[in-house]
């Protein structure tokens, strides 16, 4: 059964994030997980993968959210499995990313993030629609309305022109 996170929005008394000192507080609210928070993971919409869910009464989805932002830090720091859920479990930075300020709340199990990736790879294989790309997608048109960036033109003073020339020797082999 499909429910929206909602939840990450509502603080709560037992936050380890209020027990830290204020200074730390600050610290973690300047730093990337804030940012990650705010412009990644409350901007998630978790209603594209309502049809990987049953539509009966049944227990309810670990968080869209969740999930798909524990994927994304994978990916970007580059962790195992495993390192990802030591992460998620005792880093207070990941945590705040995640939304999952309450030091008491109840995890999910890696089965659940493996259960999570064969019901989009297979929607992928059913359908040909990767709610993945869609959350991409949506999620980065948002930042650019955002902070209007006009995405018609490239910088070009960052493009590597070196590693695109060649040249011929003699023998008429390739180098740099």
């Amino acid at each position: 059964m499909f429910r929206k996170n909602e939840g990450h929005r509502q603080q709560s008394f037992f936050s380890g994030e209020q027990l830290l000192p204020e200074r730390l507080q600050a610290r973690l609210v300047s730093s990337w997980a804030e940012a990650f928070y705010r412009e990644l993971f409350c901007r998630i919409e978790e209603e594209l993968f309502a049809p990987l869910y049953s539509e009966e009464a049944s227990r309810p989805n670990v968080p869209v959210n969740v999930l798909m932002g524990s994927e994304i830090l994978k990916s970007g720091y580059g962790w195992s499995d495993e390192e990802l859920y030591e992460q998620i479990c005792f880093n207070l930075q990941v945590r705040h990313a995640l939304g999952l300020q309450d030091l008491g709340c109840e995890l999910f199990t890696l089965r659940t993030l493996y259960n999570f990736r064969r019901r989009a790879r297979e929607y992928v294989e059913k359908t040909g629609v990767n709610l993945i790309e869609k959350v991409f997608e949506q999620v980065t048109d948002e930042q650019l309305e955002t902070v209007a960036l006009a995405t018609g033109w490239q910088r070009m003073d960052s493009t590597q022109v070196l590693s695109n020339l060649a040249k011929m020797t003699r023998l008429a082999s390739w180098k740099l």
